[in-house]
């Protein structure tokens, strides 16, 4: 039976057989021994997006006090669910999105992870637990991001909006680009997308 370990463009976290291309967590365990969820779906504010094999480490998923392991489709999905680069197992990609951050904030340097952290918790879920969901014309969002569109969730890929599965990207729908739509990536990721830095996507969006 497939774990809750697997999270959508709105943040929320479900059990599904498809497997995801990225590895994540939210700070910590909000899993009982038995491996479900409590009624939690973060620990802390640090949400984080990681390789799947790191280091020849291994591990059983969802260990008693150990952090819950969540899995994403692609980087695309975990922006859109508010997750940054991990700076342990992706440093690279981690320095340069704290640098693009402060860039796209009027700062020098690279920002510190427990400032991204907050700047990022405000932006992805409210005091409810809520997902936190903007709005903005689709031509003016830049590749990578994550929409509601018509309902359901897509990727911003050129003019078009590819709907979004756990399996990957469907059929792209040509967006007129004075639509509006919901946006699901954070405000403050959109800026970094349009700074230049994209996140990695899914395979099925081709070329």
């Amino acid at each position: 039976m497939p774990l809750h370990n697997r999270v959508t463009p709105e943040g929320d976290v479900v059990a599904v057989a498809e497997r995801g291309t990225l590895l994540g967590n939210r700070g910590g365990c909000f899993h009982t021994p038995d491996r479900t969820l409590t009624n939690r779906r973060y620990a802390t504010r640090q949400w984080i997006c990681c390789v799947l094999q790191f280091k020849n480490r291994r591990r059983l998923l969802m260990q008693p006090g150990r952090y819950t392991e969540l899995f994403f489709l692609d980087e695309a999905t975990a922006w859109a669910a508010g997750h940054r680069p991990c700076f342990e197992c992706r440093r690279a990609d981690a320095l340069r999105f704290a640098e693009t951050f402060n860039a796209v904030e009027g700062r020098s340097g690279r920002a510190a992870a427990p400032d991204m952290d907050l700047r990022l918790h405000a932006e992805r879920i409210d005091r409810a637990g809520r997902k936190v969901v903007t709005s903005g014309r689709f031509g003016d969002l830049p590749d990578g991001a994550m929409v509601r569109y018509r309902g359901q969730p897509g990727l911003v890929h050129r003019t078009r909006c590819l709907p979004w599965t756990f399996a990957g990207y469907g059929d792209g729908i040509a967006v007129p680009g004075d639509a509006m739509v919901e946006v699901l990536t954070p405000p403050v990721m959109i800026a970094i997308m349009s700074a230049g830095y994209q996140p990695m996507v899914h395979a099925s969006v081709g070329c």
